[in-house]
């Protein structure tokens, strides 16, 4: 008998110890499910790994790049980018992958000269291997204001795939997942979920919005979303839905 009452302490510093590791579980368990619930309802940045990007000293600063490209004049930047515009650069698309910074030296070329832009358009350009380039200068990293989409170029990039993407056109499969790699990264830093919306307000009354209208466009949209065109092409076009959900796995969102 006395040994029995002896022991009842230990045993309830036991019990009370298992208790309260049971406690703790429950407790991590519940904040993890909170988390990830979080994380599906958009209240938490998702943010994804940053791809390789080549820098935009690969290409520009050799060869025929004009004066404008090798030394262009101070970026602009915004608060952040919450949109992404897909383009094509209405190329051909038999080129060799290693030519890649030569043709965008090319469309560069015809964007500082031809049109008089003071740099390429595009934040981004990706090869038909997948392979991702820098374009506008001012930082891959930082909110670039662009020259990609008319009248929507403020808080977006523009992503540019080499080559021409209409109807029937084969798009490489290595080109869409960088596009999805490149703006499940950009649109992350934002905590922007690929395959939401953005409201964005028009700056230029020749977009598909009068100056000052606010649109609601997809997150990662087409050029032809906001502007009249048919740019990225119908074949590119058709697998942005895919692309938006590839990008939005690769920020861990289910």
């Amino acid at each position: 008998m006395f040994l029995l009452l002896a022991c009842l302490p230990a045993l309830a510093v036991v019990v009370a110890l298992v208790l309260c590791v049971r406690g703790i579980e429950r407790a991590v368990d519940g904040r993890v499910a909170g988390a990830a619930a979080m994380v599906r309802q958009g209240s938490v940045s998702a943010r994804a790994a940053k791809p390789h990007i080549v820098p935009r000293s690969a290409w520009a600063g050799v060869g025929e790049a004009s004066a404008a490209v090798r030394n262009p004049p101070p970026p602009r930047y915004d608060d952040k980018v919450i949109a992404v515009f897909v383009h094509h650069t209405d190329s051909p698309n038999d080129y060799d992958c290693a030519e890649a910074p030569r043709i965008i030296r090319y469309l560069a070329a015809g964007q500082t000269g031809a049109r008089d832009w003071d740099d390429i358009g595009y934040n981004f350009l990706v090869d038909r291997c997948g392979t991702i380039y820098e374009g506008r200068a001012g930082g891959v990293g930082r909110p670039v204001t662009g020259a990609h989409t008319f009248g929507f170029n403020h808080r977006t990039a523009g992503i540019a795939a080499l080559g021409t993407f209409t109807a029937g056109v084969p798009v490489p499969r290595a080109m869409t997942h960088a596009i999805a790699a490149l703006a499940a990264w950009k649109l992350g830093l934002a905590g922007v979920d690929p395959r939401g919306t953005a409201r964005l307000t028009s700056s230029n009354s020749l977009s598909r919005y009068p100056a000052g209208t606010t649109a609601t466009l997809p997150a990662l949209a087409a050029h032809g979303d906001a502007y009249m065109t048919t740019c990225p092409g119908a074949a590119l076009k058709a697998l942005l839905p895919q692309i938006r959900q590839k990008a939005a796995h690769l920020q861990g969102r289910t």
